[in-house]
């Protein structure tokens, strides 16, 4: 099996950027985490802070599967919920926060009804939880 992960826009600056909410540790040192986790699976990882780069990426990858952590554009990208009604690949949302405890306008997802499911709010555990939901199928 081959997962797509997909960070949006700031996610580059994790475990430099709020670290009261996103920790202390960088993405890039988690990834190595998770590829020993998941030692039968392919994770590729992609991050952008362009929406089009995002889009891009989505609609070009080989992947079986895609965790995408949209940040920002998760309340706001039409663009992105509608690449992803577009593809044939099971998307899971992924937020390290809990957005539905904290500022309001974070409380709309514009894609989770086009996910196959949400998770958040488990730290950077909440990727693991994701690729877990595709490994138990």
């Amino acid at each position: 099996m081959k997962i797509l992960i997909v960070n949006g826009p700031n996610m580059n600056l994790l475990g430099k950027r709020e670290t009261q909410i996103y920790g202390n540790v960088s993405f890039e040192e988690y990834l190595s985490h998770l590829k020993l986790s998941f030692p039968t699976i392919s994770l590729d990882y992609f991050q952008s802070n362009v929406e089009g780069e995002l889009i891009n990426a989505l609609q070009q990858t080989t992947a079986n599967a895609i965790v995408l952590n949209a940040a920002g554009y998760t309340h706001t990208s039409v663009a992105l919920r509608d690449c992803i009604s577009g593809i044939d690949i099971p998307v899971v949302e992924v937020h390290m926060s809990n957005i539905a405890a904290r500022e309001t306008f974070r409380h709309e997802s514009l894609i989770s009804p086009v996910c196959v499911g949400v998770i958040s709010g488990f730290g950077l555990n909440s990727y693991a939880l994701a690729i877990k939901s595709f490994t138990d199928k």
